[in-house]
């Protein structure tokens, strides 16, 4: 469901599949090829959210914009990044090619590299700067080292999967 707020109406992008099942209000941007899967809930009404070509939104993840500690309320999400059924998003920036694990949460003004992992069921603190090419995880998030080669497996086969899947539940009417 598509809702326009405070005179901002999404704006998805034609290849792009959002569930009849997910719910984007305001000021939202939703790239090529991307997906929003059912239950998501994608609120521009703080400020905007982007969310850039190829990138899934899984099953009942929550993105939302706004940030009282901070004049920048936006939430950019780059493109080639897979978010995990569950995740909650408040932060300001995630870069591209990023794997966001199931029930992972990310603070207001935090800021996700390029080519990162977030574990499942991790929690980025409010502000955390998570540097390039990092996996974090834990509760708070840590950052535990560098991405390995099998986790980069996640990072590079997840997006285009979902992207496969997603024309599949066009094509089908869904």
């Amino acid at each position: 469901m598509l809702r326009t707020f405070n005179g901002k109406t999404p704006k998805i992008a034609q290849s792009a599949f959002v569930s009849e099942a997910a719910y984007i209000i305001g000021d939202v941007e939703v790239g090529e090829n991307s997906s929003v899967w059912p239950g998501a809930v994608i609120r521009g009404d703080f400020g905007k959210i982007r969310i850039g070509e190829n990138t899934a939104v899984e099953d009942n993840c929550v993105i939302h914009s706004g940030s009282l500690s901070s004049q920048i309320g936006d939430v950019i999400i780059g493109s080639e990044v897979h978010i995990g059924h569950g995740a909650v998003i408040n932060c300001r920036r995630i870069g591209n090619n990023v794997l966001v694990g199931m029930n992972a949460t990310i603070l207001h003004d935090a800021e996700i590299g390029n080519s990162c992992v977030v574990g499942a069921a991790c929690l980025v603190s409010q502000g955390m700067q998570v540097p390039d090419g990092s996996f974090v995880a834990g509760v708070p998030g840590e950052i535990k080292g560098v991405v390995s080669p099998r986790q980069s497996v996640w990072i590079q086969g997840a997006p285009q999967g979902y992207t496969e899947l997603a024309m599949r539940y066009k094509a089908q009417g869904l």
